[in-house]
């Protein structure tokens, strides 16, 4: 089954360019992944410091492989100190 996945990340205003250069780093090489169908990064209007990913995985255990890349890992190293507060994931099925 496939795996619809949203991702709301939050980063600090003196933090954004480097998130969003590690944000654009995780699109580059995630859609490289035979199990991902669709990641794309979006940008706030109304708040820069606001990014949005839409994702669509072929299944839980292309997921599960994904989050063990290593440029999944480096986004994790930026939580604590770079973005307001944790991501906020969706993981959902299309109804």
């Amino acid at each position: 089954m496939k795996i619809h996945l949203t991702a709301v990340i939050k980063a600090k205003e003196e933090h954004r360019s480097e998130v969003l250069e590690v944000l654009q780093n995780m699109v580059k090489e995630t859609r490289k992944e035979e199990a991902c169908e669709l990641y794309n990064l979006h940008q706030g209007i109304e708040d820069n410091n606001h990014f949005v990913f839409y994702e669509i995985w072929k299944s839980k255990e292309g997921l599960a492989q994904h989050n063990e890349q290593p440029y999944i890992k480096a986004f994790g190293s930026l939580i604590d100190e770079k973005l307001q507060e944790v991501p906020q994931l969706y993981i959902t099925n299309l109804i």
